[in-house]
């Protein structure tokens, strides 16, 4: 895939009942190669890499799941940037489950935001229409 201009951006809250290690740890198991930042009951995940979602990537063309991420994509694109929620606790344990709705993830979702002049060849690349 050629170069495409982005940023990558995940949020998740620390409860107080958890761990903040294991939260970058969530973090950490989806988006890769990130700058990592804790701040205000919250990590978040920096990358300007596309490669970053490779995790996510894969996962939705293992499970043929590019539909769901692309809705998601399209309902929540606002000018260059896009997001979609990813449950927390099941990417603690390494596993990518898309929420449509934050309260699907009970300890609170991951929130994958993408910032690009090309969104449309990010979600084609990371979400292709035919899988």
């Amino acid at each position: 895939m050629p170069s495409i201009s982005c940023k990558i951006e995940a949020y998740a809250a620390v409860n107080p009942s958890e761990d903040p290690e294991r939260v970058k740890t969530a973090l950490s198991n989806i988006i890769i190669n990130a700058d990592y930042q804790y701040r205000d009951g919250s990590i978040k995940a920096v990358s300007r890499d596309l490669h970053s979602l490779s995790k996510i990537q894969e996962t939705i063309r293992k499970r043929k799941v590019n539909r769901v991420y692309r809705r998601q994509m399209r309902y929540n694109t606002k000018g260059d940037t896009t997001w979609f929620y990813l449950n927390k606790q099941a990417a603690y344990v390494d596993i990518i489950a898309v929420c449509d709705e934050a309260e699907e993830s009970p300890m609170g979702p991951i929130k994958v935001i993408l910032h690009s002049n090309n969104l449309e060849k990010i979600a084609d690349w990371l979400a292709p229409e035919n899988l």
